[in-house]
């Protein structure tokens, strides 16, 4: 899947799975981040309001989401 930031610098890593629909809710998403089922280039990340930018590859319930 592919996501466009659209004129922003960046999106937070809650707001990016719920915008995308991996998650019902953000509450939802922060759960799922501080459980450590998020990746983030590779690497495991916990911090939910992680600033995603253009590039990234975020990985999440068999889903991986490319930043453009």
């Amino acid at each position: 899947m592919d996501f466009e930031l659209e004129g922003r610098e960046y999106i937070e890593l809650c707001n990016l799975l719920k915008i995308m629909g991996l998650s019902e809710s953000g509450g939802q998403a922060k759960l799922s981040i501080s459980e450590g089922l998020v990746q983030v280039n590779g690497k495991v990340e916990t911090r939910k309001t992680c600033k995603i930018y253009t590039g990234s590859i975020v990985k999440f319930d068999n889903e991986t989401i490319k930043v453009l």
